[in-house]
């Protein structure tokens, strides 16, 4: 409803923030609802993910409204017509040395399954780096081709005092915004208990900065640059070095004072190596709020 050029369409399972704004919203399964299979992440297994239940209400998988849509649509592609348990059998069967002998059937009779792997999987105790020496490289000539400094060195952020003086005499504060212990980013802020147990949005400020900007032990503050800025009781503490702030994050705009969060204030500035999020090269000011 912000603009009457862009229909949105937001699928799924509660209404957060950005549903707020679709046109329509399309309810998805959870976890409990639909198939998946589960690759290793950070450990050594695969395991089949079965419904627990029926799909709630009018929720559908992912994959099943993508199937409806792309049916719509007239996309003839046969790929489009895959089920759930396709699919699952197709990763499976892709090949890879790792996945040998894990098949939907061993699966779905015990749940899980150790990937193929050496007990124990030491991969690079005789090398075998994916480099051009197989070595671990310590000079790169793949980066120099690429225009970076074959070797690691420290690059200072792009908002620092080091690298944008000016911008740091602007904005002497850095700002950090990691995940409120009881949310997990931007997941569950929706639930009251523990958005009762995290209390109100907050920024932590060394009590050096603090003192020089006439700002108490929970007073309500405005942390700002020119993209945006937020509003947060201060907490006065060592528990952060001078020159640095930190708010935890990530709150629904709904259940902040101001509408705002940490967010108003990052760059969509891209990391030079890997294109990543500078969601921490974030230089700022805090003051009192009006």
């Amino acid at each position: 409803f912000a603009r009457d050029d862009l229909f949105t369409v937001v699928l799924d399972h509660f209404i957060t923030d950005t549903a707020m704004y679709a046109d329509i919203v399309l309810p998805a399964t959870t976890q409990l609802e639909h198939w998946d299979v589960h690759l290793a992440y950070g450990h050594y297994y695969v395991s089949l993910n079965q419904p627990s239940i029926a799909p709630v209400g009018e929720s559908l998988p992912n994959s099943e409204i993508f199937r409806r849509l792309a049916a719509r649509m007239e996309l003839t592609d046969p790929m489009f017509r895959d089920s759930d348990e396709t699919m699952i059998r197709q990763s499976l069967t892709s090949g890879h040395q790792h996945l040998e002998g894990i098949t939907f059937e061993r699966l779905l009779e015990h749940g899980w399954a150790r990937l193929n792997l050496a007990t124990p999987f030491a991969p690079y105790a005789q090398g075998a780096f994916a480099t051009p020496s197989g070595k671990c490289e310590f000079v790169s000539e793949r980066l120099e081709k690429l225009g970076f400094d074959p070797v690691p060195m420290y690059q200072p952020p792009r908002e620092s005092r080091e690298r944008n003086p000016a911008l740091a005499a602007k904005f002497p504060l850095t700002l950090i915004s990691p995940p409120e212990h009881e949310f997990l980013n931007s997941t569950f802020v929706n639930i009251d208990r523990l958005r009762k147990r995290a209390g109100a949005p907050r920024v932590k400020i060394h009590p050096d900065d603090a003192a020089l900007r006439g700002i108490s032990d929970g007073l309500v503050v405005r942390c700002f640059n020119d993209r945006g800025g937020f509003e947060a009781a201060a907490v006065v503490t060592t528990d952060v070095k001078r020159g640095v702030v930190s708010a935890p994050s990530i709150w629904w705009g709904r259940y902040t004072g101001d509408g705002m969060n940490a967010n108003e204030t990052t760059s969509e500035a891209l990391t030079d190596m890997g294109r990543g999020a500078t969601f921490y090269d974030n230089l700022v000011d805090v003051a009192p709020a009006d």
